[in-house]
């Protein structure tokens, strides 16, 4: 008999297959610890964390309260469960091999946390978190939540020697580094590329908390990153169209314990944490917890002639819990950070890419190694941001949390930058011809901050309940939030000079701060103030209903007040309000409970414009906020009692309202039209797993489709420059050693890789890429009780890549690092 299906289609039928009968054969013959997770009036709690002392074995409760966990072997054990706003509890528990035990746990309200006890060795999928209390604004299982996120804890940090958020984000599949952080008060951290758009890290445990320099990952529990318009549940001021970044910090618990270590390597890289746990009190109901660090690395590009980077990071926090319902946590985060801003090579925009006679940044005239400036041309940033936490646990069912968020980020010094300039359009700014393509001149420039500081003030108050109503369970979250942002940033600066690209012998070292300060003592530069004042109120709601057993829906809107006071944007802004809604709906159906589940979610975001504009008729029309509607579908698999986890998903998201300019009349001021469109589509693929005892692996992929309709003939049709690379693929794979004398010893590799991005792609302009790079990474540990000792290689064949969006940033070339920790 001959199959009726296409070669391909076969294929995949049978891979399918194979893979199913694998899933199978490894839920054959395992040793199971089942149960039930209720309150005292019996309802069910999702989210909880039950795990096995003395072991890595441990999942969270679905939706129903039940948990199942995969022992290695038969035996005693000591089985605990957590869940925020209830006690710990512990029983011990007889299980035979090759079989299946049950135990329920009933759980009283309190909120004394202990820290997750874990001796690395047992068959766990470590590195998959199965929950999150933030990504839906509600304790909630990732199997039960319709929208895609990607969540990095700290066991896979510590196992990479992850020291910043950065660094962290290289495990999350289709997100991309696009900028460096400046450090400058305003932007500062890092920009990334998600789904097409660009996303910075603004949230911390679910609140406003902006760092202007390099996050530290010191005080990092686990990073989540969520995909698509989020606008809904986080507002549009501190997310975008892509997602956003949400830290999510590590918390005081009720016995004492830390660990101290020292890190040195490559580039004069050094560097000391700390983290140190202590209860203040006999009873346990106070905590204290202190995360620091200092770190310091020169430049890699001409090491110790002009840059260098030196943060300090400082985290304290207080946990108090006066009843058994009552929690507040205060939290503060102090970041201080001298540096050089990295090397960004602009491309003018007047410039033409055929002026080049290259269309590539392997194929510029730079030198990969070269540092393009002198010393002095440091940045101070500082970064203070203060937290406050209040949860009351009203009864069983109900629960109020109050957050109160102060951010602060100060900037003062110079920003060096530079431009690549072809030697056509030199000469015709000096009124020369010139039709012989190529680049020899390097513009060095310089944009600083004059005492800059943007303060973030936010309140959030959310009542949780999670009931049943007419014999279906109810999930609801309830919030009314306030933000307010207030800039007073001065940036000044412009052209230094203009110097040869690779002259030998040439003394870079002359754009330095003598020049600088001489250069603005003779001539004063333009400044750009940035003083606006931005108040917004909002309300949102969201209902998480199980139709069935294994039918959710979530239904959620959001009403948005901005009110925007003026000020100046570089050039005046006027006073104008608007009132923005913003709806979400998913459902989630599990044809095979707690394992496998399909979802489809429809989520929106928006982006408030300016109160009106000119059109075609000469009239001035209201402005609308531009909006982006996302439309996705997927499965999720939580497969072998959690050994395999996976997302697979396709979404589809519409930009529209997009002001374009489409003129100008007769008085010289610009006409526009509000008809603009982006379109932006793609799959992503996120997977973590544990085949065998000891393997772990995590890996992604992800593809997105960008494109702009509807908007000015220059981008028409064509990828939008901030877009990064269409294709993104991640993976990291490490054996630790189980048991024996070796146990605790292990390897870890991994890399990134990704496609050619268009950094500029215009049709006035051209096209300019940087090219398509794969960065391989290693690293090898031995982890004791008491000592862990790492050493890590990044960069593994020396590539040569670049990052940007309407930048060439060169990136770090090969570097080790070794460390010695010491726990107690």
């Amino acid at each position: 008999m001959t199959s009726s299906l296409p070669p391909s289609r076969l294929t995949t039928h049978v891979a399918l297959f194979l893979f199913f009968l694998l899933l199978g054969h490894l839920a054959q013959a395992q040793t199971l610890l089942t149960g039930r997770v209720t309150n005292a009036a019996g309802a069910p709690l999702s989210g909880a964390s039950v795990g096995v002392q003395g072991t890595n074995v441990g999942t969270d409760t679905d939706s129903n309260g039940d948990y199942t966990l995969t022992l290695s072997q038969g035996g005693t054990y000591v089985v605990g469960v957590r869940l925020l706003g209830y006690l710990n509890q512990e029983h011990r528990v007889t299980v035979k091999a090759g079989e299946k035990q049950t135990r329920n746990f009933i759980l009283v309200p309190g909120d004394r946390q202990l820290e997750e006890v874990t001796v690395q060795g047992d068959r766990t999928n470590k590195f998959s978190r199965k929950s999150s209390e933030y990504v839906g604004k509600m304790p909630l299982s990732n199997l039960e939540n319709p929208q895609v996120y990607a969540t990095v804890g700290k066991e896979l940090l510590t196992e990479q020697l992850v020291f910043s958020v950065d660094d962290a984000t290289r495990n999350a599949p289709g997100l991309q580094k696009m900028w460096e952080p400046t450090g400058r008060s305003g932007d500062g951290g890092s920009f990334y590329a998600s789904r097409g758009f660009v996303v910075s890290s603004q949230l911390r445990n679910g609140v406003a908390g902006g760092v202007t320099s390099t996050i530290d990952a010191a005080n990092l529990e686990k990073l989540e990153v969520i995909k698509g318009p989020s606008a809904t549940l986080y507002g549009s001021a501190l997310t975008s169209y892509g997602g956003l970044l949400n830290r999510v910090t590590k918390k005081p618990y009720e016995t004492f314990g830390g660990e101290v270590a020292l890190s040195a390597g490559s580039y004069g890289f050094h560097r000391a944490s700390v983290d140190v746990n202590t209860p203040l009190n006999s009873t346990k109901t106070l905590a204290f917890r202190l995360n620091g660090a200092y770190t310091y690395e020169d430049s890699w590009q001409n090491r110790g002639y002009a840059g260098f980077a030196k943060d300090i990071a400082i985290a304290p926090s207080l946990q108090f819990q006066p009843t058994d319902r009552l929690t507040i946590n205060l939290d503060a985060e102090v970041y201080r950070s001298t540096n050089v801003g990295k090397q960004l090579i602009y491309i003018p925009f007047d410039d033409k890419v055929e002026n080049f006679g290259f269309s590539r940044a392997d194929q510029a005239p730079l030198d990969y190694r070269q540092s393009y400036q002198g010393p002095g041309l440091t940045q101070d940033s500082r970064s203070t941001n203060l937290f406050a936490q209040v949860r009351y646990r009203i009864s069983p069912s109900f629960t109020s949390t109050t957050y109160l968020s102060s951010s602060r980020s100060y900037s003062q010094g110079r920003g060096p930058y530079f431009y690549m300039i072809s030697d056509i359009t030199l000469a015709a700014r000096d009124s020369i011809t010139l039709t012989t393509p190529g680049v020899s001149t390097l513009l060095r420039n310089d944009q600083s901050t004059r005492d800059s500081r943007r303060q973030t003030y936010q309140v959030q108050q959310l009542f949780n309940g999670d009931f049943q109503l007419a014999g279906l369970r109810n999930r609801v979250v309830l919030g009314l939030d306030f933000l307010r942002l207030d800039s007073n940033i001065e940036f000044f600066g412009g052209q230094i000079d203009a110097v040869p690209i690779n002259a030998l012998d040439y003394n870079y070292r002359t754009f330095n701060k003598s020049a600088v300060d001489a250069a603005y003592a003779a001539s004063t530069p333009p400044s750009y103030p940035v003083t606006t004042k931005i108040n917004t109120y909002s309300a949102f709601a969201s209902d998480v209903l199980n139709v069935t057993n294994k039918l959710s829906v979530l239904a959620a809107i959001r009403v948005d007040r901005y009110d925007n006071e003026g000020g100046l944007l570089y050039f005046p802004v006027n006073s104008y309000k608007q009132t923005a809604v913003s709806p979400k709906f998913g459902v989630v159906y599990q044809p095979v409970k707690d394992r496998v589940a399909l979802f489809a979610n429809y989520q929106n975001s928006f982006n408030n414009q300016n109160s009106s504009f000119l059109d075609a008729q000469g009239q001035l029309s209201v402005t609308k906020p531009e909006r982006a509607n996302q439309a996705e579908a997927g499965v999720k698999l939580d497969a072998a009692g959690g050994l395999i986890s996976a997302t697979v998903s396709y979404y589809d998201i519409r930009v529209q309202n997009v002001l374009r300019i489409v003129g100008m009349n007769e008085a010289g001021l610009a006409i526009s039209a509000q008809d603009g469109t982006q379109w932006s589509r793609g799959a992503e693929l996120n997977l973590t797993a544990n085949p065998v005892q000891g393997l772990n692996i995590v890996g992604g992929f992800a593809y997105n489709y960008s494109k702009a309709v509807d908007t000015d003939p220059n981008f028409n049709g064509r990828r939008p420059e901030t877009a990064s690379s269409p294709y993104l693929a991640n993976g990291w794979v490490s054996y630790r050693q189980p048991t024996g004398a070796l146990r605790g010893l292990g390897l870890g590799f991994g890399g990134n890789y990704a496609s050619d991005n268009k950094i500029v792609n215009k049709a006035s302009q051209g096209v300019f890429t940087l090219p398509s790079y794969t960065v391989l990474n290693a690293s090898a540990f031995y982890d004791l009780p008491h000592y862990r000792f790492a050493v890590k290689m990044d960069n593994l064949t020396n590539e040569h890549y670049w990052i940007g969006y309407t930048t060439i940033n060169a990136q770090k070339l090969r570097s080790i690092i070794g460390s010695i920790a010491y726990k107690f």
